[in-house]
């Protein structure tokens, strides 16, 4: 059961399970202690901002799912930048983006992807096969085993998603 957090609270969650969490995560990060560190922070962050908290019964278990959450968009989001740093490299010199546009565009990667992901997966493997295998609507709809209407409502909202997230993007 969720209920509202309280500063004593999230300072109590805080002492009983940030060392576990620190612990888990280096496990699942092989050793490595500096992003562990900075995901427990960010767990913590996360939960703060939620304003509730479980029961202390569920508390690890709770933690435990932010924090995989963050592990996976903190790797989602490394092999976005690694990608694109391979692109950037297959560039000649003198037509190779400034460091704020490299910043700019890795961040809206970033969005895309997270708001590709939380689509339905029908959907998002319909907008993945049009975009970047070439299919056609008729083709994803074989593939997905649905209608080639389907298919256009699917990429419509792909679309609208990939859009509201931008659009929601203030780049500083």
């Amino acid at each position: 059961m969720m209920t509202n957090a309280t500063q004593t609270d999230i300072g109590s969650l805080y002492r009983d399970h940030a060392h576990w969490l620190l612990g888990w995560l280096r496990r699942r990060l092989g050793g490595d202690g500096a992003d562990a560190a900075d995901l427990v922070q960010d767990t913590y962050v996360r939960l703060m901002v939620s304003g509730r908290f479980p029961a202390p019964e569920q508390s690890r278990a709770f933690l435990a799912r932010i924090a995989k959450g963050l592990m996976v968009d903190m790797h989602r989001r490394r092999r976005l930048e690694l990608a694109y740093r391979e692109a950037l490299a297959a560039l000649p010199e003198d037509s190779a983006p400034s460091a704020e546009q490299r910043a700019l565009t890795l961040e809206t990667l970033a969005r895309i992807d997270q708001a590709l992901d939380e689509l339905p997966s029908k959907v998002r493997e319909a907008f993945l096969c049009s975009r970047f295998e070439g299919l056609t609507y008729s083709r994803i709809a074989e593939r997905l085993g649905v209608s080639h209407g389907s298919v256009r409502k699917y990429m419509l909202r792909a679309a609208q998603s990939c859009l509201l997230a931008l659009s929601e993007f203030e780049p500083v």
